[in-house]
C-alpha cells in the first residue's frame, strides 16, 4: 500500500481512484506472494527475518525521518545521501565483518546520520518563496 501511494501514484498521475485501487490490490498481491516465496526459501526463523527487516528500516528511513522532522537544514539530496550511506555501509559491514565489535546495523545508522547531514550542507537546496514573493521565513 505504502508503496503504491508513493512511489506508483507520482510516477503514474493520471490514474483514476477506482484504477489506483485495482493497482494497489494488484501490487499487494505482488508484494505478499514475494514475501511468501522469500520465507518459504529462508532457513531464518520468523523472530529472524523481523530482525533483519527492522535492520533495513533503521539503516535507510530512521535519520532521515528523524533529521527531516527536527532540523530545518534537512534537505531531500541529504535524505537521499543518508538512504545511500546508511544501506551501502551496512550491507558492506554485514559481508565483510558481521561479528566486528560494533555491530553492522550500528555503522549503517551512524553512517545514514552522517549522510543526511553532509548531503543536506552540500545541496543547501534555496528557500522556497510563498505565493506573494517573500522569502520562507522572512516578512
Amino acid at each position: 500500500t505504502l508503496f503504491t501511494e508513493n512511489v506508483l501514484r507520482h510516477a503514474l498521475p493520471k490514474l483514476t481512484d477506482r484504477r489506483f485501487l485495482w493497482t494497489m490490490r494488484v501490487v499487494l498481491l505482488l508484494f505478499g506472494f514475494g514475501v511468501m516465496a522469500f520465507a518459504l526459501a529462508s532457513d531464518s526463523s520468523i523472530y529472524q527475518m523481523v530482525q533483519n527487516a527492522y535492520k533495513v528500516t533503521l539503516v535507510s528511513a530512521f535519520a532521515p525521518l528523524v533529521l527531516g522532522l527536527y532540523w530545518k537544514r534537512a534537505t531531500t539530496a541529504g535524505a537521499v545521501a543518508g538512504v545511500v550511506a546508511g544501506i551501502a555501509s551496512w550491507a558492506l559491514m554485514e559481508l565483510l565483518a558481521p561479528e566486528a565489535l560494533v555491530p553492522p546495523q550500528l555503522v549503517g545508522l551512524g553512517l545514514s546520520f552522517a549522510g543526511v547531514v553532509v548531503g543536506s550542507l552540500v545541496s543547501r537546496e534555496a528557500p522556497h518563496a510563498d505565493p506573494a514573493g517573500h522569502a520562507a521565513g522572512r516578512r
